[in-house]
């Protein structure tokens, strides 16, 4: 097992990318942190990873507030002892137009989708370095950082600001033994805040197929695990090739 007694806090665990990290992360050996703010499905997540012989539990929290970011933090803590990983997935888009959204919208999308990511990466990050033996940090971006699009106009700057907060967050969290880095996902899924997915969304890619969350999880486990020791601030494109193209 990859992650053995390892304690991971994965963001957004209730569904999607989130719910397929947390399932893989449990089954190589970590004892996994479900956060969201969706008790329904954040149960559902840690009940199944409990039912296949994992360990999990539930932590419900806002984080893009830095006093639920505190508590939960401590929580984990005094739940499992220690925090090894962190994985950043939680977002929410706009899917709005410059002229029609509105401050409040765009307020909010920034907050969940970017400030939560470096709430939680501060609070985690003192906590590794607090215990001396470092840590691994995942930000899980998009290609709609990466380019402008028609809608999702607050989407596209937080996820553009997740990857230079990658490469910041990991040269200041290096001297701790601290390793950052972010995978650039397009269109896994269901949408960002839906539960349904829609197979014939088009997606155009080198591979010729939509990109499924396990395919996000695997390379989510690669970079926490021994054997991307070397990887650090790092931005990796998992979009199917679309970037290239």
């Amino acid at each position: 097992m990859k992650l053995k007694d390892q304690v991971a806090i994965v963001t957004g665990a209730g569904r999607n990318i989130g719910e397929e990290i947390a399932k893989l992360f449990a089954a190589e050996g970590a004892k996994v942190a479900i956060v969201d703010l969706d008790q329904p499905r954040g149960e559902r997540v840690a009940g199944a990873i409990k039912a296949a012989g994992g360990d999990a539990e539930l932590f419900l929290a806002d984080v893009s507030k830095g006093p639920d970011v505190a508590a939960l933090v401590k929580a984990v803590v005094a739940r499992f002892g220690r925090i090894d990983i962190l994985v950043n997935n939680v977002a929410i888009s706009d899917n709005k137009h410059i002229f029609d959204i509105t401050e409040e919208e765009w307020d909010r999308v920034i907050a969940v989708t970017l400030k939560s990511q470096f709430l939680m990466g501060k609070h985690v990050a003192q906590q590794m370095a607090a215990q001396g033996t470092g840590g691994r940090i995942v930000n899980i971006g998009s290609t709609s950082g990466f380019m402008g699009r028609s809608r999702a106009v607050a989407y596209s700057a937080a996820k553009g600001g997740v990857a230079n907060l990658t490469r910041a967050m990991a040269a200041q969290l290096a001297p701790h033994k601290i390793r950052v880095n972010a995978i650039v996902p397009n269109k896994i899924g269901s949408p960002v805040g839906k539960d349904e997915f829609d197979p014939t969304r088009p997606v155009v890619n080198l591979v010729g197929r939509p990109g499924v969350p396990l395919d996000m999880a695997r390379a989510v486990l690669f970079l926490v695990s021994d054997e991307s020791s070397i990887c650090t601030g790092g931005v990796y494109m998992a979009d199917g090739g679309l970037s290239a193209i």
